[in-house]
């Protein structure tokens, strides 16, 4: 399984050559390329694996929400308190230029 992320196909649209679907991907519609996938267009319903607007791949139920399950593991802080607090700055917070040599 390649990552992605996922999404349910609404519609296939008219025209494009057959290769645009609108797809549902977390509550909003989007156009996505469904020209790389296998020889069939997927039917309304069916998961897809979506990246840069590409379905790459048709997977199950199971599998979009695996694919949801580590998208949103990777957005979490490592611990309850990362992501909350700006970065320390490099030198004690002084501002560092450098002077070309």
């Amino acid at each position: 399984m390649c990552l992605g992320i996922p999404g349910r196909v609404v519609e296939l649209l008219e025209g494009y050559g057959g290769q645009l679907a609108l797809v549902d991907v977390a509550g909003v519609q989007r156009k996505i390329n469904i020209g790389l996938l296998d020889d069939r267009p997927p039917e309304p319903g069916t998961w897809v694996l979506i990246h840069m607007g590409f379905a790459l791949e048709r997977v199950d139920a199971a599998g979009a929400e695996q694919a949801m399950d580590g998208l949103e593991l990777m957005g979490r802080p490592a611990d309850p308190g990362a992501g909350t607090r700006p970065a320390p700055s490099p030198q004690g917070g002084e501002h560092v230029t450098h002077e070309p040599a």
